[in-house]
């Protein structure tokens, strides 16, 4: 007959043994598959809101390169402890033109450039200003679809690709918006 204090103690033993398998199968999800985020400020408005909660995918850009619409969530070149989430806008080896009021994206199989439409941006958020751009190898231009309220390839330049995090996999907040691959943007081109 077991003693209540050797009850006690394998009810322990037990505690631990599932706290400890918890923590082999989590850490590696956490780490390598999935993480949390909760998106903070109004550059992605209206697609994502402040304090919307996403599970972002870490995965699959490790088999598959990201495409030109997704949204991202990446470490922030200039301070890689804070992460940002943009959309993709130009692709490694691409020439981004910004002319009045219109994004031109120069490619290898565009190279007199084709117009660029996104239906996403916040009403009035289009591009001012002119500007041109050159993509590297491993460079990515990124914006909020909010662009009077952005931080983003506008101000501090390319995207590496190594800072990229992952892409916004399922949004969890608000339920009401509850989706998979929330803002998601398949473009054509």
């Amino acid at each position: 007959m077991e003693t209540p204090h050797k009850k006690e103690e394998n009810f322990f033993k037990e505690i631990l043994k599932a706290s400890l398998i918890a923590l082999i199968i989590v850490i590696p999800i956490r780490f390598y598959v999935a993480q949390p985020f909760i998106v903070s400020g109004a550059s992605m408005s209206p697609a994502f809101e402040s304090g919307n909660y996403l599970v972002v995918d870490q995965l699959s850009y490790r088999f598959e390169e990201p495409e030109r619409g997704d949204v991202i969530v990446f470490k922030y070149p200039r301070d890689t402890s804070k992460f940002f989430i943009k959309r993709i806008i130009g692709l490694p080896g691409e020439t981004l033109k910004f002319t009045a009021g219109a994004l031109t994206i120069a490619n290898s199989t565009y190279p007199n450039g084709f117009v660029f439409e996104e239906p996403y941006v916040a009403e009035g958020g289009q591009v001012s200003g002119s500007f041109s751009v050159s993509l590297g190898d491993d460079e990515y231009f990124v914006m909020g679809d909010n662009r009077s309220q952005s931080s983003d390839s506008r101000l501090w330049g390319p995207l590496q690709r190594n800072l990229i995090v992952g892409r916004a996999f399922f949004r969890i907040f608000p339920i009401r918006k509850a989706s998979v691959l929330p803002g998601s943007y398949n473009s054509i081109l």
